[in-house]
């Protein structure tokens, strides 16, 4: 009977210990799924540019155009939790080149996570995700 007076509150401090550790690797987990997915869609927007950029059309798509669409597809699938919406920042290189040069397109965005994010950008600055996509005009 005294054994277990003495083991009264025990599951409490386990409790209290182990539970910031769980919260960290769960909130940790969807931190990096967000920054993963967020990678996709950034990439798949520079895609989307570039290939906007290459089909032959008369008039050539310009750079402004090419701008449009990545802007478009962004606003539509980034998932961002910052109080305006993301606007990511488009590079493009060779807009209106002929037929067999290269057109790429970079996509440059700042992530801003969760909780994670906000505890880790004052030590390691902002996350940057960035992608490029180059294919040859038609």
């Amino acid at each position: 009977m005294s054994l277990k007076k003495k083991q009264k509150g025990v599951a409490a401090i386990e409790v209290a210990l182990v539970l910031p550790i769980l919260l960290l690797v769960v909130f940790g987990i969807i931190e990096f799924g967000l920054v993963l997915y967020d990678t996709a869609i950034i990439t798949n927007a520079a895609r989307e540019g570039a290939r906007a950029g290459i089909v032959l059309t008369n008039p050539r798509p310009s750079t402004t155009d090419i701008t449009n669409v990545v802007t478009n597809y962004t606003s539509s699938y980034l998932i961002s939790f910052a109080a305006q919406k993301p606007t990511p920042s488009v590079s493009v290189t060779n807009a209106g080149g002929g037929f067999g040069t290269a057109l790429a397109v970079k996509v440059s965005y700042t992530f801003t996570g969760l909780v994670l994010g906000a505890l880790v950008n004052p030590l390691t600055g902002p996350i940057t995700l960035s992608s490029t996509a180059t294919m040859n005009n038609e």
